[in-house]
Formats: C-alpha cells, structure tokens, sequence
C-alpha cells in the first residue's frame, strides 16, 4: 500500500530548435520553493493526463504548447506518498508568455545549462530522453488523433435514418470534456464522418479553438460500405500533407485506420506500442476514446512512433 500512487500529474520539456540544430528547453522557476523544475502540476479531478499537461504548460508559461514525444515518467514520494508525474516533449505554438504567480521566471537554455539548472535529479531523466531524441532525429513530429465517436443513441430505439441518430447526454458530456484532450495535440483540421455522432463528437473542440470540420462520406458507415477502400484514401491525403490532424468516425471503420498504420509503424516504436496498435486492430476502441499517434516523416515516409491511448474516466 505504501508504493500506491496517491498524486497524479502532468507536465512538459517545452522545446525549440535553433537555425544551427541547437536544441533550447525551457525550464520554470518556483518562488515558493526556489526551485526550478518542468512546467507541471496536478490532474484536476476526471482530467486526462495529457490535457492536464498542455493545461499546466499554459498556466505555469503562458505558452500554448503541441504535445509530442512521450518522455519518460517521474516517480517520487511526497508528504501524501508517491506521485507518478507524466512527461511530453512539447512545442510551442502560440501564447503570450504571462506568467501566473506560482512561476516568476521561464528560461530557455541549453540542455548542460538545462541539466545544471535543474533542482531534482529526478527531473534529468526527462532531459537525457529529450536530448537523446533530438540527437537521434525523432524529435521532429506531428500528431494524428483517431477519435471513435461518443455514445449514441441506440440504433434499436431510433426510427429515423441512421446518419441522424444524435449522442445521449453521457455522449455529449464526453464529446465536451474531449475540448482540452484534442487540444493538448493542437490539431489542424479535423475529418469527420457526415454522421451526426460524429460531428457533435468534435463539434465543441472545433467550436472552442475555431478548427473547422471537414465531413467526408468515406469516413461514413455507410460510406465505407459502399466503398470500402475510400477511407484508406482519406487517411493516405492526411499522411501526404503530415499536418496535425483528427479523424472522427465509427467503430468499424477504425480497425481499417489501424491496419494500414500498423503497417507504417517506425523500426524505434516501442514494443508495448506496437503490441497495442496490433491489439486494436482487433478489439474496438471505447466510444469516446482518442487514440494518439506520434507521427514521423510524411507520405511514403510517415511513420508511427508512438501510440497512446486516452479512455473515457469511467
């Protein structure tokens, strides 16, 4: 019971590239403790891991961030027990850098200055995986978000054509609380199927950050029926441009999605990844549910290099 983790958060290595292939990370100082450590901070209660990291990058920086690279985890005890902190690699990609009184100074350093500055050594790890990526040419990414729409109403207990059949309060709930989700990814357009459990899927993200949705008759059930190898199309259109971006569409057609990624899946992508990515080729994924990839490279050159899921909190 003592290694139970009592204290759940999330955080960012806000990264930047210089003209010359320098790499600059930002650290964030604490008044309170005079520390200086990774912008970071706890899940609020029903938060998902990685809205909760792009939320803390905004409140403790002022800087609107696009998750990338998973990094490696923190653990450590506190005064509650021990506390398992999450870790991005994270670009910046808008924000006026206001800072919040729990943080005076954000600086951006190089990663000996970085690795110096650091007060935990806990916090190094992180660093060491940043510098290693960067190193190795992986830093560089874009994320591709496959989001099975939210609960709908059953199909038993709607008369009216299919397409139409809404989401039931618990689906739009859900479709709402996906808002700090997608956008922790910052995605640049949005594919949807036509269907409106779709579209009201996406619809409040695409509302609150001004993302406009595209629908397309291939993403459809009904679509995919007609023309099965239409969403292997669309999926290849987005691979080819390698813009951040969100396909939103039903259950049946996703394993479809996942085969052809599967086939793209990077020779560094870790196993348990690769394992997933085969998993759900064959078990649905939960309505609701966001499954992240980290892309490299675009066209014949994209690949997968990471895989994560976000299920809905039950």
């Amino acid at each position: 019971m003592g290694d139970r983790i009592r204290v759940r958060a999330a955080g960012v290595l806000p990264y930047t590239v210089k003209a010359d292939g320098s790499l600059r990370v930002a650290l964030v100082h604490r008044p309170h403790y005079d520390d200086w450590s990774w912008a970071k901070g706890k899940l609020d209660r029903g938060e998902d891991w990685a809205a909760a990291a792009a939320r803390e990058a905004l409140e403790e920086t002022g800087l609107v961030v696009r998750l990338g690279m998973p990094l490696p985890d923190a653990h450590y005890r506190v005064g509650s027990g021990m506390k398992r902190v999450r870790y991005w690699a994270a670009t910046v990609v808008g924000g006026e850098g206001n800072l919040e009184h729990e943080i005076d100074e954000v600086v951006w350093l190089k990663p000996k200055a970085a690795a110096e500055r650091l007060s935990y050594a806990h916090d190094r790890e992180q660093l060491e995986a940043l510098v290693d990526l960067h190193d190795k040419g992986r830093l560089d990414t874009w994320p591709l978000l496959i989001v099975r729409h939210a609960l709908a109403v059953s199909r038993t207990a709607w008369s009216r054509p299919d397409p139409l059949r809404p989401l039931v309060f618990d689906g739009y709930v859900r479709a709402a609380h996906l808002v700090g989700l997608i956008d922790a990814y910052a995605p640049e357009q949005i594919l949807s199927s036509p269907s409106v459990r779709c579209t009201a899927t996406v619809r409040p993200f695409s509302e609150s950050l001004s993302v406009p949705i595209t629908t397309k008759k291939g993403l459809s059930e009904e679509g995919f029926e007609a023309t099965p190898d239409r969403v292997v199309k669309h999926l290849d259109g987005m691979l080819a441009a390698g813009r951040p971006a969100a396909i939103c569409t039903h259950g049946p057609l996703i394993p479809v999605i996942l085969k052809t990624l599967r086939s793209r899946a990077a020779k560094t992508l870790d196993s348990g990844d690769r394992r997933l990515l085969t998993r759900l080729t064959e078990v649905p994924l939960d309505k609701g549910e966001v499954l992240a990839l980290t892309m490299s490279g675009t066209g014949d050159e994209a690949r997968v290099a990471a895989v994560e899921r976000h299920r809905p909190v039950l």
